[in-house]
C-alpha cells in the first residue's frame, strides 16, 4: 500500500513532522488473517510490547485477539478496548504489589516466580478475590528438544511440580494455566512443530499434576518475519496443519483448555515503514555522508544493527532479539527512480555520536536536502524500543494508513 502513495504526500508528510513512522492497516489485516486462516481451534494474544500505538492496537483487537500484556498499563489498554479479564493475560517478571493490585480485576495474572504466587494469593486474599492465576514455567527442554537452560524467566520444571501441593492449598487462587515463552523470530515451522508438541506434553504433566483441568496453555511466541532477501517466510500453512492435528489428540484430554499463541513481531513487523529525511550532505576525506533526521533516536534498530556488525568485526553475529536480527534486516528506499544517477554514500544521523549510522557505503539515487528516506520492517519493536529522549530532539510521530489511503493518528483523521 505504501507504495502507491503519491511522493508529494509523503513530502507534506515530512514537512509537518519531520520524521515518522507508518503503520499499514492492509498488510496487519494480511497477516493477523493468515493467522486466524491457518491456525484453526488456536486462540492469539497480541503481543502489545511490540508496538502499541493506539490505531494499531485497536485494530487488532477488534479482530477477536487478545492481549499478551508485559505491564499493568498494556493491561489497561486491553481493558480499555473492552476485553475482559481472560481475554487478557499480564506476563512479565519482577510485578510490583502495585501492578498485581492494579491488573488483577483486568487480566489473568501469570507469575513469574515462587514468591509471586504467593504475592498473588496475599493480594486477593486483601482484595476479597478468588482468581485463576497462570504459572509462567522454565522448561526442561529447550526450543530444539535439549536439556533446559537458566533463565531470568519463569519457574524451573521442577520447582513448579514440586510446588503443586502447596499451590492447591492457597485459598485465594487456583492455579488454571502454563505459560512458557523461549524464542524468537523462528522461520522454520519444523522446529515450531517441534516445540508445541513438546509445550503439549508439559501441559499434560501439569493437569497430571493438578488433579484438575487447565483452563489454558499459552505456547508463547516465537513466529518470525522475513527480515532479510536470504531468509525464507515462515511456512504457516503447513505450521498450522500440524497444530491442527495436535489439537485434535490434546483436546481429547484438555476438555476445556484453551490454546494460546502469542503473536510476537508477526502481526504488525511487515507493516510498519520509517520515513526519515535528507538534513545535509558532505564529503569528508573523499567519502559522501547523507545526515538524516532521527535516525538512532527515530528507529534504533538500524544503528544497532551497524554497532552490533562493527563489534563481530568479520563474523556474522546471531540475532538478539528483538533488538538485534541481521545487518539486512531493513531495505532503504528513496522515491527517487532507479535509472536516475546513483551516488555511494554513509547514511548517517544528526545526533552527537559516531553511533548515530544506519547503513555505510551503499549506493543510492543521488539525494538532495529535503528528500525522503523510507526504511522498511519497522513495524514491530520500531518506536517503542528507540531512545527518543536522546539529545532533546522532535520524536517521530506514528500514523495509520488505512485501505482508502487516509492517514490517522490517535484515532483522527489527517487532512494531507
Amino acid at each position: 500500500m505504501i507504495e502507491l502513495i503519491p511522493e508529494k504526500r509523503i513530502r507534506r508528510l515530512v514537512q509537518r513532522y519531520g520524521s515518522f513512522y507508518i503503520y499499514d492497516k492492509e498488510i496487519i489485516d494480511q497477516y493477523t488473517g493468515r493467522l486466524q486462516n491457518d491456525f484453526a481451534g488456536i486462540n492469539f494474544l497480541y503481543s502489545m510490547k511490540a508496538n502499541h500505538n493506539p490505531d494499531v492496537v485497536s485494530f487488532i483487537l477488534s479482530k477477536g485477539f487478545g492481549v499478551d500484556a508485559a505491564s499493568l498499563n498494556e493491561v489497561r489498554m486491553g481493558a480499555a478496548n473492552g476485553l475482559g479479564r481472560n481475554e487478557i493475560y499480564y506476563s512479565a517478571p519482577g510485578k510490583t504489589d502495585e501492578d498485581i493490585r492494579g491488573a488483577i480485576r483486568n487480566a489473568v495474572l501469570v507469575a513469574d516466580s515462587l514468591g509471586e504466587v504467593e504475592r498473588i494469593n496475599r493480594i486477593a486474599g486483601e482484595e476479597g478475590l478468588s482468581v485463576p492465576v497462570g504459572v509462567r514455567v522454565n522448561p526442561d527442554f529447550s526450543f530444539h528438544g535439549s536439556g533446559g537452560h537458566p533463565s531470568k524467566f519463569g519457574i524451573d520444571t521442577v520447582q513448579a511440580l514440586d510446588a503443586v501441593p502447596v499451590w492447591k492449598g492457597l485459598g485465594n487462587i487456583r492455579v488454571a494455566g502454563i505459560h512458557v515463552h523461549l524464542r524468537s523470530q523462528v522461520l522454520d515451522a519444523e522446529i515450531l512443530e517441534g516445540y508445541y508438541r513438546r509445550m503439549f506434553q508439559l501441559a499434560d504433566d501439569f493437569q497430571t499434576a493438578l488433579g484438575q483441568e487447565l483452563d489454558f496453555i499459552n505456547m508463547g511466541a516465537g513466529m518470525g518475519i522475513q527480515y532479510s532477501r536470504r531468509n525464507t517466510p515462515l511456512d504457516t500453512e503447513s505450521l498450522g496443519e500440524a497444530v491442527r492435528e495436535m489439537l485434535s489428540s490434546f483436546h481429547a484430554k484438555f476438555k476445556r483448555a484453551k490454546v494460546f499463541i502469542e503473536t510476537g513481531r508477526y502481526a504488525v513487523g511487515k507493516a510498519g515503514f520509517y520515513v526519515t529525511h535528507v538534513l545535509d550532505k558532505k564529503i569528508s576525506y573523499g567519502k559522501t555522508f547523507v545526515i538524516l533526521a532521527n535516525t538512532l533516536n527515530g528507529f534504533l534498530r538500524p544503528s544497532l544493527a551497524r554497532l552490533v556488525a562493527g563489534y563481530a568485526g568479520s563474523g556474522s553475529p546471531s540475532g538478539n532479539e528483538p533488538l538485534f536480527t541481521s545487518l539486512d534486516a531493513f531495505k532503504i528506499v528513496s522515491f527517487h527512480p532507479e535509472w536516475e544517477s546513483t551516488e555511494t554514500v554513509t547514511l548517517a544521523g544528526n545526533l552527537c555520536t559516531a553511533s548515530d549510522m544506519i547503513a555505510e557505503d551503499i549506493t543510492l539515487p543521488v539525494l538532495k536536502k529535503g528528500d525522503p528516506l523510507v526504511i522498511s520492517n519497522a513495524g514491530s519493536y520500531g518506536a517503542v524500543l528507540s531512545p527518543m529522549q536522546f539529545s532533546s530532539q522532535r520524536s517521530p510521530a506514528e500514523l495509520f494508513l488505512d485501505e482508502a489511503g487516509r492517514f490517522y493518528e490517535n484515532g483522527k483523521m489527517l487532512e494531507i
